[in-house]
């Protein structure tokens, strides 16, 4: 991968990360930049190589469901039984308040092998050089690389013809990943997420 941080003119121990997942398209896009960089870049795309679930947010323990929300990266297991594996901070704020509150569910990575029952699976190639950005992001600092995952890109067509049916909370949750989708659309900066008493997450100013 160096070569290609060098053709984007970043720097490796300058490295920041930061990943969007949309599960409708299978797609999962690498951004980065160098530390006093304003912007982000776009590095490189790879395919979510298996789908579990719907689309939807997860809601409770054993619902098959991956995540959809403003999450980050904690974790590196480089002992995975997938191969290995980014360790996804869900449940996040929000899930705490909207899914079950007793078995809200946990152990969200995105891992090789390509099987999942709730995860991001990737073949093991690409989860090889994601695993190497990462420590390389973390060993300079970066104690958490955020992640956002979407149902699906999130255009006014897509959000209009996916949200009939959709519970209202789901239908909320898909407007504010939109909002912050936007926001990075048009700044390639990250927005700083605010999420409120009712599970609604927000824009700061």
């Amino acid at each position: 991968m160096a070569w290609l941080l060098k053709q984007e003119g970043i720097i490796s121990n300058k490295l920041e990360l930061y990943f969007q997942a949309f599960k409708k398209e299978d797609l999962f896009l690498v951004w980065a930049k160098n530390e006093s960089d304003r912007q982000f870049k776009l590095l490189k795309k790879y395919t979510i190589c298996k789908k579990s679930g719907k689309l939807g947010p997860k809601r409770k323990e054993g619902d098959r469901q991956v995540p959809e929300g403003f999450y980050h990266i904690d974790l590196l297991n480089p002992s995975s039984s997938y191969h290995l594996s980014l360790h996804v901070n869900y449940p996040n704020p929000s899930d705490l308040i909207l899914s079950d509150q007793e078995r809200p569910g946990g152990l969200i990575y995105i891992h090789g092998k390509c099987a999942t029952i709730g995860c991001l699976p990737m073949q093991d190639g690409p989860i090889e050089e994601l695993y190497v950005l990462c420590t390389e992001a973390m060993n300079n600092g970066q104690k958490t690389i955020p992640i956002t995952i979407f149902p699906f890109v999130p255009n006014d067509e897509n959000l209009s013809i996916e949200s009939k049916g959709e519970p209202r909370t789901t239908q909320l949750l898909w407007n504010d990943l939109k909002e912050g989708y936007n926001y990075f659309e048009k700044n390639k900066t990250l927005p700083k997420i605010k999420f409120n008493h009712n599970g609604r997450s927000q824009i700061e100013d």
